[in-house]
């Protein structure tokens, strides 16, 4: 319901030119962190343990919770994060079963905007619908719910856990298909210098240099990552015209992180990262700009009794342009601007686990905030904007959570709960004409609370030596972003209004699942489930151009108006295959989901009712076979397939399926220096993205080949 609040409601006109007060808060705290990262070391040589023992720092959080086991997981190791074709995370990531972006595409090419994270077809938007989180701190963008993949090197990884399912209150809100779970490399994987250097197609440059020693009794890492490339064309061949051109990429990052013993069973850590990321979308005027400063402190107690204690802050800045094509593609112009999008996201976290026998019991609680807006220029008329937009808001959750489990024999119960207390506030919507400063819209949207309940237990049983049966069910829930609530947006000719009223997603699941162990290493797992995800925020086709729609403005011919709405429900159901076998020098992993999601709609959303989610395909298949020779040789060569998938709500436009084959290979020189080859797609197979409402189609990245030296103290 729209109101007429009081503007104190919204950031003060007069600040709008520079980011809102909670993001420069944010800056100064993360100067405060930074400070305890150059100061952590220092702990660990005033705070000696008593009895003269050797402490050995680890940079992790509390151990693996032992409910864990009862679900859904899959593990990807240090040695696969750091010898991928691509040597990007959201690449790697591939190899879970049911993890899917919204589109095909990745981070060198797509428009971040497009990158959220989901699992087992439970998309729809390009919002992540898994909770992505790094040494316990939320990574998703505080404003539009995507992830800045670029700011995660696989090389500063020691190890990622994907747990399918909702409702894993200990890791935060928002875990609604699932979590992924990203550890640091412990002080032992990063001892010493390393570094890499690649040179690929298309003048692409891949390089990476770090550093790891001790100081004191404390450990201290730091490392940076540079990445560049002229690009591809996305427009496939047959339908470019003279404003089609590469689309170059620059990404650079930059982390440091502290370890410090405090006592013989309390260790300090502390990290900050920096990260920038340039891209263009393949014509003129459709250049993408985002910068990141993060920075975290965290204490682990590890002993009788177990506790940790996390504080971060996030700061975020994004800048977006827009292009419009002609029919012919001779002629390109800029349509929309988004010149200014600051944001920023901090919050506290703790857990206990005392010590209870055989009984595990974990409680405690969160809170998180986000903030941001959105600047615009939009409406250009002979090369110049004629009206402005500045909209945005905040959201804050409030939550307890609380997780026993117990173990006896071949049998192992899990059962947790969290509530949260969510809020949105602050929300507004400035529409000006730039030349006479005429207000269009002045809108203070009503703030909203409630409350949101999620759970999940599960059952495991060891029915045999190799072979161990488990159940679970679970309750899940995601507020909207601020993105969603509040921004509307244009692709091509199409046209997306926001939505202030858009309630919260939330899931119910069920899954079973056999997981068979034949070696040490070796496991195959087997799961099938079903999900049914309520108030599925989608964007909903509700018209078709030419014509002015409300929330959107005129929509030219051929260009269609959506709005994101909640859908009554997706329905997801399922099966999963993820394993491993080793097989002397030989190894096989590999991954499979089916899933089959449909949407169940009424109201003005009835046409998409018994319609698969927009880019959720049916299938998806990951394979590598890895081999390792005498003197420390490897090579890998892995397969992936992905069925096809609808582009667009309405199922009107198909993305064929695609099979792609990657394959890499490290030849030692010496000690420390090895040769290395990659290739991406190395069959060069077209990879369809995306399709626009004009039938114009765009393609992911194709053959790529990579030759370069690694550096390993």
């Amino acid at each position: 319901m729209l109101t007429d609040e009081p503007s104190s409601r919204r950031y003060p006109k007069t600040e709008r030119s520079s980011p809102p007060a909670s993001c420069r808060t944010g800056s100064i705290g993360l100067l405060v962190l930074l400070t305890a990262l150059i100061a952590g070391p220092a702990l660990g040589q005033t705070q000696p343990p008593a009895t003269g023992e050797v402490i050995i720092v680890t940079g992790r959080g509390l151990p693996e919770a032992l409910g864990e086991s009862v679900y859904d997981t899959t593990r990807i190791d240090r040695e696969r994060l750091t010898e991928s074709a691509s040597n990007r995370l959201e690449d790697i990531l591939r190899d879970v079963p049911g993890f899917q972006l919204f589109r095909r595409s990745d981070s060198r090419s797509a428009n971040p905007t497009s990158q959220g994270a989901t699992l087992r077809a439970l998309g729809g938007n390009a919002s992540s619908r898994a909770l992505l989180i790094l040494d316990g701190v939320p990574q998703t963008d505080p404003f539009g719910g995507w992830v800045s993949w670029p700011a995660y090197s696989p090389q500063r990884l020691g190890l990622v856990r994907v747990t399918r399912g909702g409702g894993t209150g200990a890791n935060g809100a928002g875990a609604l298909a699932g979590t992924i779970e990203l550890f640091s490399a412990t002080p032992a994987q990063l001892r010493g210098i390393r570094g890499a250097i690649a040179y690929g197609s298309r003048d692409s440059l891949d390089a990476e240099a770090g550093l790891g020693v001790s100081l004191g009794a404390g450990f201290v890492s730091a490392s940076a990552s540079y990445a560049r490339g002229d690009g591809f064309v996305p427009v496939v061949e047959e339908q470019r015209g003279a404003v089609d051109r590469s689309s170059p990429y620059e990404q650079t990052s930059v982390s440091v992180r502290a370890v410090a013993p405090v006592s013989s069973t309390i260790e300090f850590q502390s990290s900050g990262r920096w990260f920038s990321d340039n891209r263009e979308r393949g014509t003129a005027f459709s250049g993408i700009s985002t910068q990141g400063l993060d920075g975290a402190v965290r204490l682990v107690r590890n002993g009788r009794w177990r506790w940790s204690a996390l504080g971060y802050v996030q700061t975020r800045q994004f800048r977006n342009s827009f292009a419009g094509v002609n029919a012919g593609r001779t002629s390109v112009s800029r349509v929309s601007e988004q010149h200014d999008v600051p944001s920023a996201g901090y919050g506290v976290r703790a857990e206990v686990r005392p010590p209870l026998g055989k009984l595990e019991l974990r409680f405690g609680g969160e809170w998180r905030e986000t903030e941001g807006e959105t600047r615009e220029r939009f409406n250009f008329q002979n090369g110049a904007a004629t009206r402005s937009r500045e909209t945005g808001g905040r959201t804050r959750t409030l939550g307890a959570f609380t997780e026993a489990a117990w173990q006896s024999g071949a049998l192992t119960l899990s059962g947790g709960a969290r509530l949260d207390r969510w809020r949105i506030s602050s929300g507004f919507l400035d529409e000006r004409v730039l030349a006479t400063g005429a207000m269009l819209n002045d809108v203070n949207f009503a703030d909203r609370s409630g409350w949101a309940g999620t759970a999940r237990t599960g059952v495991a049983w060891r029915a045999a030596d190799a072979i161990t049966l488990r159940t679970a069910a679970y309750l899940g829930w995601r507020l909207p972003t601020l993105n969603e609530l509040y921004r509307p947006f244009r692709v091509g000719a199409d046209a997306t209004a926001a939505n202030a009223r858009l309630a919260p997603e939330r899931l119910r699941g069920i899954e079973a699942g056999v997981e068979y162990r034949p070696t040490g290493d070796g496991r195959v797992g087997v799961t099938v489930f079903a999900n049914r995800l309520e108030d599925a925020i989608a964007n909903v086709t509700l018209g078709r151009g030419p014509g002015v729609f409300p929330g959107a403005g005129f929509v030219a011919d051929g260009g269609e108006y959506r709005q994101r709405r909640n859908l009554d429900a997706i329905r997801s159901k399922g099966i999963e295959v993820d394993g491993r076998l080793d097989f002397g020098s030989w190894s096989l992993a590999g991954g499979y989901s089916f899933a089959d999601a449909r949407v169940d709609a009424s109201g003005p959303a009835l046409p998409l009712h018994g319609l698969r989610p927009a880019q959720t395909p049916k299938h998806s298949l990951s394979s590598t076979l890895g081999w390792r020779g005498s003197g420390d040789v490897r090579a890998s060569l892995s397969a992936r397939f992905v069925s096809s998938q609808f582009e667009d709500d309405l199922n009107a436009q198909r993305l064929p399926d695609a099979l792609t084959f990657d394959a890499t290979a490290s030849l030692p020189l010496t000690r420390a220096l090895a040769l290395e080859a990659r290739a991406e797609n190395f069959t060069n197979k077209r990879v369809v993205a995306a399709i626009n409402g004009a039938g114009v189609i765009e393609r992911a990245t194709p053959r790529t080949l990579w030759i370069g030296l690694r550096l390993r103290d």
